[in-house]
């Protein structure tokens, strides 16, 4: 924003120098970029921030200085001759879409005469970078560059009814604007409209066909207030920036649009003649609610680490027109309607610390650093990383917003309750994930079509379910989620050591459950709690996906079980003296036979010999009839006191298969 000091002389006089008010935005928070000085004038190129829309103007900036020098802060004062005839006979405005246009001003100014501006207000605008075109539109310029809220003149004899109507544009509506673009319009886009078509581009640009020309006596002139998000949308999709539009994405002050149209048609008037209709049509369907902020002191000293008096505090916020009041060491503020930054006890933290002047924070030589131990989150974090990692796992971090596809895909009866945010730039990836499943996919996918192959992957990271009452904030949970290429034994025992790692007494089974997102799922339990889930991802998620030749597995577990895992005292025992004997066995079941019916069956039967018990292979083809499998297990029999023989052991697993047979219907497999 380029401030003209000759201009900003009219609102404030601090009798400083270039160089000084520099220094004193830069330390408000509006650094300085440089400084030009022209013959009979210094500008000031000022950064304001995105939230500060109400500094896009030589008043607002005029505002700040008057903050922080004390100095008197002088508004133009507004006397408008009007005639007997009144706005209303004149046009009347229609608002068709209040959430897009908040409040829309009309007024009319008969008999003007159009030609060059006047030198003092064409030097001012060359001076901060704008053209002179003619004294109406120059005068509106101004306006704007004075007050921080864009007008637009109409020639009100090219306006069809001389109505104005502020709706979305018809799918396939063209305008033409004010610079020769002709613009394709959307459903999406805010339009001015009169009767009969779009004749501006609301809060972007005026329409060719009705801008102020040489032949123009009288001037429908616009202010109002428009929503930033749909500005800024239309502008860039149009590529169409604008003063105006730079403006409107930063919110305008909807309380003062009328002021701010008085004292357009005053400048017009003044530079251009004529005589202005009594009164304004005003369209505003949605009253503005003021609200209050307050400020505990106590709260304040501890955010700056310093002492504020309170007199001081009270100082700052009402040359701010905060309007405090302090009492019981809280300070209640009504915030001037032209600072919508302003929300939140820290927002007005934020005004005192920048005004007061962050060089009254002492500052120290040296500085303490508290060294502070891991906290049991990061610790176990660490852990599951370092176990994951030797597994042969990648950790990835994934956005937590996914498409409202993959979302159905993990629909757990929740379908109702998904969180979701309307940022424009988020239209289809905009729901908070309720699982990290979903997302790992999507990594595993990209990595797949870059041949990427084998591939384990797993994330740490939130999940937010929406709660059953609508003012309550959303249930947020640290999920561990693990997918990969291969099969579900894969993932079981990289599960399986995880928890075992953390509790080496641990109780894990995989109990078998139906999963809307698996084929072939199980709840992974630990002492007979449910801390997760497992499964093959069904045909559904495949295809959704486009898993063509690829059949992935997954595995998400609750973090915070994970984290109520205790470790009981460990027991070591020497290095065996004496060599084991394994064996293997190949067993025919029924298809419906679960592994751990298998394995319970052995250990029903096993001695104190057998140490190890594992699952080797599944066999189905040749041989083995319909409806059955082979199951190749290997067990691991071992005496500490002894060495075992082939004969003992013989007997241990006579004794096992003679269990198998009873409990789950087994038939030793031969060739």
């Amino acid at each position: 924003m380029k401030i003209s000091l000759n201009w900003l002389k009219d609102y404030i006089d601090t009798g400083l120098g270039g160089e000084q008010i520099a220094g004193i935005l830069s330390d408000l928070g509006f650094p300085c970029e440089g400084i030009e000085r022209l013959a009979d004038d210094v500008v000031l190129d000022v950064e304001v921030t995105s939230n500060r829309g109400d500094c896009l103007s030589h008043i607002g900036v005029a505002r700040e200085l008057a903050a922080a020098t004390g100095k008197e802060l002088c508004l133009p004062q507004i006397e408008l001759d009007e005639m007997e005839k009144g706005a209303s006979e004149f046009t009347q405005v229609e608002i068709r879409e209040p959430d897009l246009c908040g409040r829309y001003t009309a007024r009319i100014i008969e008999g003007v005469k159009v030609g060059p501006a006047p030198d003092w207000m064409a030097r001012r605008l060359e001076a901060v970078g704008m053209r002179s075109v003619n004294n109406v539109v120059d005068a509106t310029n101004y306006a704007m560059l004075e007050t921080g809220q864009p007008p637009h003149a109409f020639d009100y004899a090219t306006l069809t009814e001389g109505r104005i109507i502020v709706r979305k544009a018809v799918a396939g509506e063209q305008i033409v604007s004010i610079d020769g673009s002709k613009c394709e319009l959307t459903a999406d886009m805010l339009v001015i409209a009169d009767a009969k078509r779009p004749v501006a581009i609301a809060g972007v640009m005026g329409g060719l066909e009705t801008e102020v020309g040489d032949t123009t006596t009288t001037i429908l002139l616009e202010e109002a207030c428009f929503d930033p998000v749909c500005i800024r949308t239309t502008s860039r999709r149009l590529a169409l920036p604008s003063e105006a539009a730079f403006r409107f994405e930063r919110i305008v002050d909807i309380e003062r649009i009328d002021w701010a149209s008085r004292r357009t048609a005053q400048l017009i008037v003044q530079v251009a003649g004529g005589r202005i209709a009594k009164g304004v049509v005003d369209a505003y369907p949605k009253r503005r609610q003021a609200g209050q902020v307050t400020l505990r002191l106590s709260r304040l000293a501890k955010l700056l680490g310093i002492e504020v008096p309170a007199e001081t505090v009270l100082r700052i916020l009402s040359s701010l027109s905060f309007e405090p009041h302090l009492a019981a060491g809280v300070v209640t503020c009504l915030p001037p309607t032209w600072r919508s930054d302003i929300s939140r006890e820290v927002d007005l933290i934020e005004e005192v610390a920048r005004v007061y002047g962050y060089n009254q924070v002492p500052t120290r030589r040296k500085i303490q650093i508290e060294a502070v131990a891991a906290d049991p989150r990061q610790k176990l974090a660490a852990s599951v990383r370092n176990f994951l990692t030797a597994c042969g796992f990648y950790e990835t971090v994934t956005v937590t917003f996914v498409e409202q596809a993959v979302a159905e895909l993990f629909n757990d009866g929740n379908a109702g309750k998904r969180l979701a945010v309307k940022d424009v730039s988020r239209k289809g990836a905009n729901l908070l994930r309720q699982t990290v499943l979903g997302s790992l996919l999507g990594v595993l996918k990209t990595n797949a079509n870059a041949r990427n192959l084998p591939c384990r992957l797993f994330e740490m990271a939130d999940t937010f379910v929406a709660s059953d009452d609508k003012d309550a904030l959303p249930t947020e949970g640290m999920k561990l989620a693990l997918v990969c290429d291969s099969d579900l034994r894969q993932v079981r025992g990289a599960v399986e050591g995880l928890i075992k790692r953390l509790d080496p007494h641990a109780d894990v089974t995989f109990v078998p459950a139906d999963l809307n997102w698996a084929e072939v799922g199980a709840h992974v339990t630990v002492g007979g709690n449910v801390i997760g889930t497992a499964g093959i991802f069904a045909q559904a998620v495949r295809e959704k996906l486009d898993f063509k030749d690829m059949s992935p597995v997954g595995a998400e577990l609750d973090f915070e079980a994970l984290l109520a895992l205790k470790a009981g005292p460990i027991k070591i025992r020497p290095i065996p003296r004496f060599p084991a004997i394994e064996r293997d066995l190949s067993i025919v079941v029924s298809e419906e036979t679960p592994w751990a019916h298998i394995a319970k069956a052995v250990e029903d039967s096993a001695p104190a010999e057998l140490e190890d018990i594992r699952f080797v292979d599944i066999y189905r083809g040749k041989g083995i009839s319909s409806g059955r499998k082979s199951v190749t297990l290997s067990l691991r029999f071992r005496d500490d006191d002894g060495t075992l023989t082939h004969e003992t052991v013989d007997g241990y697993q006579a004794a096992i298969v003679e269990s198998l047979s009873l409990a789950v219907e087994a038939q030793l497999r031969t060739l």
